[in-house]
């Protein structure tokens, strides 16, 4: 997907085999773990290059056939949460899928005219795939209390996602990029223990009431 031709080449021999085009899904990522003061420009850039070139690529690559099928025609981007404040380790990837993000919005912004839904996935921890392998080795046993669903996710759950946005029933949603992540990505942990809130609740709040104003304005 880093090469405009190969992405050019790929359009054609589908449009070839089946006659038409009607959905774009783009899914290439490359990522690793790195301190971001040893990162090197080619590794940010190869990262950049195979998750935003190639949404960039596959897109316009497309954008002729799909302008011209008579079926609803969209394209779905998958990005990620990383970018939703900041990740450890992911400034590369983080760069990258806040790329697909803006892309996902703009291609829509234009692109409806021509009769194609943009919209994107930004998937949370999935199961048994090879980016949970690399990049949260034991965080499917021990980081089911930051995920409020109390699981994690499967290939499943992103791929019935793509089926809903490339269905009539998400024929006016575009533009939009949607979590699913289980709500891993809102997870804070909780200043006091949920059995304990009402408790701490009610003696703070008697202390409150006892303060009085100390300034003389």
């Amino acid at each position: 997907v880093r090469s405009k031709h190969s992405a050019d080449e790929s359009v054609t021999f589908v449009v070839g085999k089946y006659g038409k085009l009607d959905i774009l899904v783009n899914g290439a990522a490359g990522n690793f773990l790195a301190n971001a003061n040893e990162l090197t420009y080619k590794g940010f850039k190869t990262v950049m290059d195979i998750d935003a070139g190639g949404v960039f690529n596959m897109s316009t690559a497309c954008f002729g056939a799909l302008s011209e099928t008579e079926s609803q025609a969209t394209i779905v981007n998958i990005s990620m949460t990383l970018h939703y404040g900041a990740t450890w380790y992911q400034s590369h990837a983080s760069a990258a899928k806040s790329a697909i993000d803006s892309l996902t919005r703009s291609f829509a912004l234009e692109w409806g005219r021509h009769g194609i839904s943009v919209v994107g996935i930004a998937p949370g921890p999935i199961d048994n795939t090879p980016g949970m392998a690399k990049l949260g080795p034991g965080l499917a046993e021990a980081g089911l209390a930051r995920i409020p669903a109390g699981r994690m996710g499967s290939t499943m759950d992103i791929a019935l996602g793509v089926i809903y946005l490339c269905s009539n029933a998400a024929s006016f949603i575009t533009g939009h990029t949607v979590v699913i992540d289980g709500g891993e990505w809102l997870y804070k942990k909780p200043m006091v223990l949920p059995d304990e809130v009402s408790k701490i609740s009610r003696r703070v709040e008697g202390k409150s009431r006892a303060m009085r104003p100390t300034s003389k304005l």
